[in-house]
């Protein structure tokens, strides 16, 4: 059996994604993990499925790289609006998405060729930020904890394109703070308005950018008194527009989409 599948990437974090209305897949962390190795799979950050939902227009559940499961992706929920979209499963430019993190609502940027380029997220109330001590392995020895219905901890440093992902994000990534893991951000303010950020992903590693992530150095930057509500936060794939609203407390991030290519793959690789 062949199931088809597309390629799309927002701000360069890119995944695999599978409509599991006509391709339901069974063990989706073990097809994750194997899809997602670059020289025998398709190759990406980890496996996107959409799906139906009771509660939403549809669902999303993803998988990183080594199959664990994430509660919730930015990027991809961007994505998942510009597919169901162009596909023509929905004709609605404002999408309730079904996430394990809870309704995320997407408003669709569609352009006079019917196609959406840009994607708003209301990406929820970022919650639980507090200072936490590091320790002397870090580049600094205090990070913000935030959660954006997934654990990220940040790190303000003063030339974040000299840290060395590989070697230290792992070590913070197991954290003891944080028994199931934790996404680690380090994030570099320019000025008010512009943050550059840089990424290691729980269960994906270095990656080319972080939605909740990007959400959560802006909210972790706002909190500081670093940035004003509305900020730019640039990462190595791209930037995104965060807006953490006074009245409501969500955080808005809004961003590119982009199909990068439609193909199929065996079912037994």
């Amino acid at each position: 059996m062949k199931v088809r599948f597309t390629k799309m990437h927002g701000a360069g974090n890119d995944y695999i994604y599978v409509n599991t209305m006509n391709y339901p897949v069974d063990e989706p962390g073990k097809w994750a993990v194997e899809w997602s190795r670059f020289h025998t799979g398709i190759g990406s950050d980890g496996l996107v499925l959409i799906g139906s939902s009771e509660k939403g227009d549809f669902s999303m559940r993803i998988f990183n790289a080594d199959g664990s499961e994430a509660k919730m992706c930015g990027n991809a929920s961007r994505c998942i609006g510009k597919y169901v979209y162009e596909a023509g499963l929905t004709a609605k430019r404002d999408i309730a998405l079904d996430t394990l993190s809870g309704i995320r609502r997407l408003h669709l940027d569609v352009d006079a060729d019917n196609r959406v380029n840009r994607v708003t997220v209301d990406m929820g109330v970022p919650s639980d930020i507090h200072p936490l001590t590091l320790g002397c392995e870090a580049p600094a020895h205090t990070g913000i904890a935030v959660s954006m219905g997934n654990p990220h901890l940040v790190l303000f440093v003063d030339r974040v394109m000299e840290i060395d992902l590989a070697a230290v994000g792992p070590r913070l990534e197991h954290h003891p703070h944080f028994p199931d893991r934790v996404n680690v951000e380090f994030a570099q303010v320019i000025d008010a308005r512009h943050i550059r950020m840089r990424v290691w992903e729980r269960g994906s590693g270095v990656t080319q950018a972080c939605g909740t992530g990007a959400c959560a150095t802006a909210a972790a930057a706002i909190a500081s008194g670093l940035c004003e509500r509305k900020v730019e936060v640039e990462m190595d794939g791209g930037t995104l527009q965060l807006d953490w609203d006074a009245s409501t407390g969500h955080i808005l991030m809004t961003g590119p989409a982009t199909k990068v290519f439609d193909g199929e793959i065996d079912w037994n690789v």
